[in-house]
């Protein structure tokens, strides 16, 4: 059963095509989840870019842990899957588990990094920091 991954060689299909996809989606999410967060935390308590995209990392993690855990658990039937249709649900699994597990890292590690560089110096108000206009009578 092991081994059975040494049989099967994984290639380029649409079903390794559908769970790139899938995995562009989640990783992206996670993502603009944690500079959303930083921005919100930069206008809100004034913090710094560093400071900032510390707090949302922070804060983010167990959500962003959660979701790779769930997806490459769910998908781990898949890889070990035998019998009928076996090597198309071994690509769409083993394409979403290690995706999703070096995506994760790189969201926890990468976007971080290039948040300082990237970031602008100050935000700016924005509509949300504008008083809200009154409804006409």
């Amino acid at each position: 059963m092991l081994f059975r991954s040494l049989v099967i060689r994984p290639t380029l299909n649409i079903y390794t095509e559908v769970g790139i996809i899938t995995l562009v989606g989640l990783i992206t999410k996670h993502g603009i989840l944690m500079v959303e967060f930083a921005n919100q935390v930069r206008e809100t308590r004034g913090l710094d870019k560093r400071e900032a995209i510390i707090e949302a990392a922070s804060v983010r993690l167990r959500p962003i842990l959660m979701t790779t855990a769930a997806m490459v658990l769910g998908v781990v039937p898949l890889i070990t899957a035998s019998g009928a249709g076996a090597a198309a649900r071994y690509s769409i699994g083993l394409v979403i588990a290690t995706g999703m597990s070096i995506g994760t890292m790189f969201t926890l590690f990468v976007v971080p990094m290039f948040y300082t560089y990237v970031a602008p110096a100050r935000i700016t108000a924005t509509h949300s920091n504008l008083e809200k206009p009154v409804p006409a009578e």
